[in-house]
Protein backbone atom coordinates (compact mmCIF):
# COMPACT_ATOMS: atom_id res chain seq x y z
CA UNK A 1 0.00 0.00 0.00
CA UNK A 2 1.43 3.25 -1.13
CA UNK A 3 0.99 5.89 1.84
CA UNK A 4 -0.67 8.90 0.07
CA UNK A 5 -3.87 9.87 1.84
CA UNK A 6 -5.63 13.26 1.53
CA UNK A 7 -8.30 14.70 4.18
CA UNK A 8 -10.59 17.60 4.19
CA UNK A 9 -12.97 18.23 7.04
CA UNK A 10 -16.02 21.08 6.92
CA UNK A 11 -18.63 22.06 9.01
CA UNK A 12 -21.23 23.77 8.23
CA UNK A 13 -25.38 24.56 8.74
CA UNK A 14 -27.10 22.54 12.02
CA UNK A 15 -30.11 20.87 12.56
CA UNK A 16 -31.29 17.35 13.07
CA UNK A 17 -29.20 1.37 7.79
CA UNK A 18 -25.28 -0.02 7.17
CA UNK A 19 -22.55 -0.92 4.90
CA UNK A 20 -21.65 -4.18 2.75
CA UNK A 21 -20.07 -5.32 -0.03
CA UNK A 22 -18.81 -3.58 -3.09
CA UNK A 23 -22.06 -1.92 -4.87
CA UNK A 24 -24.45 -3.24 -1.86
CA UNK A 25 -23.22 -1.11 1.00
CA UNK A 26 -25.89 1.62 1.85
CA UNK A 27 -24.79 2.78 4.85
CA UNK A 28 -26.41 5.26 7.31
CA UNK A 29 -28.32 8.17 5.46
CA UNK A 30 -30.10 10.22 8.20
CA UNK A 31 -33.54 8.96 6.56
CA UNK A 32 -32.62 10.55 3.34
CA UNK A 33 -34.55 8.51 0.55
CA UNK A 34 -32.60 7.74 -2.00
CA UNK A 35 -29.31 8.30 -0.03
CA UNK A 36 -26.80 6.52 -2.41
CA UNK A 37 -28.13 7.36 -5.55
CA UNK A 38 -28.09 10.69 -5.37
CA UNK A 39 -24.54 11.23 -3.69
CA UNK A 40 -23.15 9.07 -6.66
CA UNK A 41 -25.11 11.38 -9.14
CA UNK A 42 -24.28 14.72 -7.66
CA UNK A 43 -20.82 13.45 -6.93
CA UNK A 44 -20.27 12.27 -10.63
CA UNK A 45 -21.98 14.96 -12.01
CA UNK A 46 -19.53 17.61 -10.88
CA UNK A 47 -16.69 15.33 -12.23
CA UNK A 48 -18.36 14.75 -15.24
CA UNK A 49 -18.17 18.95 -15.80
CA UNK A 50 -14.89 19.27 -14.07
CA UNK A 51 -14.10 22.21 -11.50
CA UNK A 52 -12.75 24.76 -10.35
CA UNK A 53 -11.41 24.05 -6.84
CA UNK A 54 -10.04 27.53 -5.91
CA UNK A 55 -5.94 27.47 -4.74
CA UNK A 56 -6.15 23.80 -5.42
CA UNK A 57 -6.60 24.36 -9.56
CA UNK A 58 -8.65 23.51 -12.34
CA UNK A 59 -9.63 20.08 -12.56
CA UNK A 60 -10.77 18.85 -15.81
CA UNK A 61 -13.99 16.39 -15.98
CA UNK A 62 -12.71 12.94 -15.46
CA UNK A 63 -14.73 9.93 -15.15
CA UNK A 64 -17.32 8.49 -12.42
CA UNK A 65 -16.86 7.05 -8.89
CA UNK A 66 -18.62 3.89 -8.13
CA UNK A 67 -20.24 2.82 -4.72
CA UNK A 68 -17.88 0.32 -2.49
CA UNK A 69 -18.97 -1.12 0.50
CA UNK A 70 -15.92 -1.33 2.12
CA UNK A 71 -15.75 2.60 1.87
CA UNK A 72 -19.44 2.68 3.26
CA UNK A 73 -17.82 0.54 6.53
CA UNK A 74 -15.49 3.22 6.74
CA UNK A 75 -17.12 6.19 6.62
CA UNK A 76 -19.84 4.48 9.31
CA UNK A 77 -17.37 3.96 11.77
CA UNK A 78 -15.86 7.41 11.51
CA UNK A 79 -19.67 9.37 11.53
CA UNK A 80 -20.41 7.08 14.14
CA UNK A 81 -17.50 7.68 16.35
CA UNK A 82 -17.65 11.35 15.71
CA UNK A 83 -21.60 11.60 16.94
CA UNK A 84 -21.39 9.22 19.94
CA UNK A 85 -18.58 11.35 21.16
CA UNK A 86 -19.44 14.68 20.13
CA UNK A 87 -16.04 15.56 18.29
CA UNK A 88 -15.57 17.09 14.47
CA UNK A 89 -12.13 15.24 13.63
CA UNK A 90 -10.34 13.29 10.92
CA UNK A 91 -8.30 11.73 13.75
CA UNK A 92 -11.13 9.11 15.50
CA UNK A 93 -11.40 8.78 19.01
CA UNK A 94 -8.89 5.72 18.85
CA UNK A 95 -6.39 8.08 17.19
CA UNK A 96 -7.35 6.14 13.65
CA UNK A 97 -7.15 7.95 10.57
CA UNK A 98 -8.63 7.76 7.32
CA UNK A 99 -5.83 5.67 6.15
CA UNK A 100 -6.37 3.10 8.95
CA UNK A 101 -10.07 2.59 8.90
CA UNK A 102 -10.17 2.27 4.98
CA UNK A 103 -7.60 -0.81 6.00
CA UNK A 104 -9.65 -1.78 8.60
CA UNK A 105 -12.66 -1.76 6.66
CA UNK A 106 -10.69 -3.97 4.27
CA UNK A 107 -9.97 -2.04 1.22
CA UNK A 108 -6.26 -2.69 0.35
CA UNK A 109 -5.92 1.25 -1.37
CA UNK A 110 -3.08 2.87 -2.73
CA UNK A 111 -4.46 6.51 -2.60
CA UNK A 112 -7.40 7.40 -0.23
CA UNK A 113 -8.96 10.61 0.82
CA UNK A 114 -11.97 11.33 2.91
CA UNK A 115 -14.15 14.60 3.47
CA UNK A 116 -15.86 15.19 6.61
CA UNK A 117 -18.96 17.76 7.56
CA UNK A 118 -21.13 18.37 10.50
CA UNK A 119 -24.99 20.12 10.47
CA UNK A 120 -25.49 19.57 7.12
CA UNK A 121 -29.49 18.56 6.50
CA UNK A 122 -29.39 16.87 2.56
CA UNK A 123 -27.08 15.71 -0.01
CA UNK A 124 -27.29 18.92 -2.08
CA UNK A 125 -26.11 21.00 0.91
CA UNK A 126 -23.23 18.79 2.00
CA UNK A 127 -22.20 18.82 -1.90
CA UNK A 128 -22.88 22.36 -2.02
CA UNK A 129 -20.36 22.98 1.15
CA UNK A 130 -17.72 20.51 -0.10
CA UNK A 131 -17.53 21.74 -3.61
CA UNK A 132 -17.18 25.66 -2.04
CA UNK A 133 -14.07 24.25 0.14
CA UNK A 134 -10.62 23.94 -2.00
CA UNK A 135 -9.65 20.66 -0.48
CA UNK A 136 -12.83 19.21 -0.58
CA UNK A 137 -13.61 19.92 -4.27
CA UNK A 138 -9.82 18.68 -4.92
CA UNK A 139 -10.59 15.27 -2.98
CA UNK A 140 -14.08 14.49 -5.03
CA UNK A 141 -12.37 16.23 -8.44
CA UNK A 142 -9.34 13.95 -7.96
CA UNK A 143 -9.31 11.96 -11.30
CA UNK A 144 -6.85 8.87 -9.85
CA UNK A 145 -9.53 8.11 -7.43
CA UNK A 146 -12.12 5.22 -8.46
CA UNK A 147 -14.30 4.56 -5.31
CA UNK A 148 -16.93 6.59 -2.78
CA UNK A 149 -18.41 5.50 0.46
CA UNK A 150 -20.52 7.93 2.32
CA UNK A 151 -22.24 7.64 5.51
CA UNK A 152 -24.34 10.26 7.54
CA UNK A 153 -25.09 9.89 11.07
CA UNK A 154 -27.61 11.69 12.95
CA UNK A 155 -26.56 13.14 16.24
CA UNK A 156 -28.74 14.07 19.29
CA UNK A 157 -30.09 16.87 21.22
CA UNK A 158 -26.99 16.85 23.46
CA UNK A 159 -24.78 16.66 20.25
CA UNK A 160 -22.67 20.08 18.75
CA UNK A 161 -24.15 19.07 15.16
CA UNK A 162 -27.53 17.28 14.20
CA UNK A 163 -25.35 15.30 11.43
CA UNK A 164 -22.29 14.15 11.17
CA UNK A 165 -20.92 13.44 7.42
CA UNK A 166 -18.18 11.46 6.09
CA UNK A 167 -16.85 10.69 2.98
CA UNK A 168 -14.61 8.08 1.86
CA UNK A 169 -12.47 8.33 -1.43
CA UNK A 170 -10.02 6.04 -2.67
CA UNK A 171 -8.39 3.88 -5.47
CA UNK A 172 -7.02 0.51 -5.36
Amino acid sequence: MVAAALAACGGGSDDSDTGGAQGSGAGPTCGLAGFQSEVLQRVNAVRAAGAQCGTRGGFSATGALQWHGALVDAATRHSQDMAERNFFSHTGSDNSTPGQRITEAGYDWSLAGENIAAGYRSVQEVMDGWMSSDSHCANIMNPTLRDIGVACVPGTASNTYGTYWTMDLAAP
